[in-house]
């Protein structure tokens, strides 16, 4: 399936949002999960076929000539207008997913898949606690909307300055910390020393973890060993990790999962 451009925000110097529409989505039917994300398609250079194409079929031509494919979160569905918006991370021309929602204009058009996700607010726990960096600022906003009532959740959020705070609303009552990296550079573990200062609510938490993948397997550790939350309790996925391209880091990611398993 594929989705036409209708409308691009910039909803801050580093996060664009991009509202997908058309008869393309006919078919879209969203997932229960609030992490749910879809693998977007994105034609090299050249290409020779076009949207929509069958993804199966590229798998024979020559890696260059194949589409690049990026996971990025639902950040919201419009059952009504049936408009799918995807929030996207750019960082000038770095990478392939950024300069083209840079560059996206209405009339564009963006195949995707299925949404599959695996997360969701439990409504029986006794609160929430929620850790990433821009790549899951959308994961979190969308499953902020699902909190209960009044349920407590805590936010820590790592982005490069003020300038890049997004507005975060939820039912529950919301506590948001806000990690500026540019007024800490070389420290890698601001979200780790948050965490430490963090006062821990009586009850049963559940907690989300994802963005970079170094940072990530430090809170894993911390909240399986330190806080000695069951597996059940947490939910982690590594993004993407510091110094690596998508396609190096999908290379070793399998490998260094298996680690982090042996951590905790």
């Amino acid at each position: 399936m594929f989705g036409r451009v209708e409308q691009v925000e910039h909803l801050s110097p580093h996060m664009i949002r991009v509202v997908l529409g058309g008869d393309g989505l006919a078919d879209f039917t969203p997932s229960p999960w609030t992490d749910s994300y879809v693998n977007a398609y994105f034609l090299p250079p050249g290409a020779t076929y076009t949207v929509p194409f069958d993804v199966d079929a590229t798998r024979a031509l020559p890696v260059a000539q194949r589409p690049r494919s990026r996971r990025y979160t639902v950040r919201h569905w419009d059952p009504e207008r049936r408009q799918l918006s995807i929030d996207f991370v750019v960082h000038g021309d770095t990478g392939v997913a950024g300069p083209w929602a840079e560059a996206a204009r209405p009339g564009d058009v963006l195949q995707i898949n299925r949404p599959a996700g695996s997360y969701a607010p439990d409504p029986d726990a006794d609160w929430h606690l929620m850790i990433g960096d821009e790549s899951a600022l959308p994961a979190i906003a969308a499953s902020l909307t699902h909190v209960p009532t009044g349920k407590p959740v805590y936010v820590v959020a790592e982005v490069d300055g003020p300038a890049d705070e997004l507005s975060l609303v939820s039912p529950g009552d919301l506590h948001v910390s806000w990690l500026h990296r540019d007024a800490n550079p070389g420290t890698n573990d601001l979200a780790l020393q948050a965490l430490d200062k963090l006062d821990r609510l009586p009850g049963r938490v559940q907690a989300f973890v994802h963005g970079e993948a170094v940072v990530n397997r430090a809170l894993r550790k911390h909240l399986l060993v330190d806080w000695k939350l069951p597996r059940e309790a947490l939910s982690v996925s590594p993004y993407w990790r510091r110094t690596f391209t998508d396609e190096s880091w999908r290379v070793i990611k399998r490998d260094w999962l298996h680690e982090v398993e042996q951590d905790a």
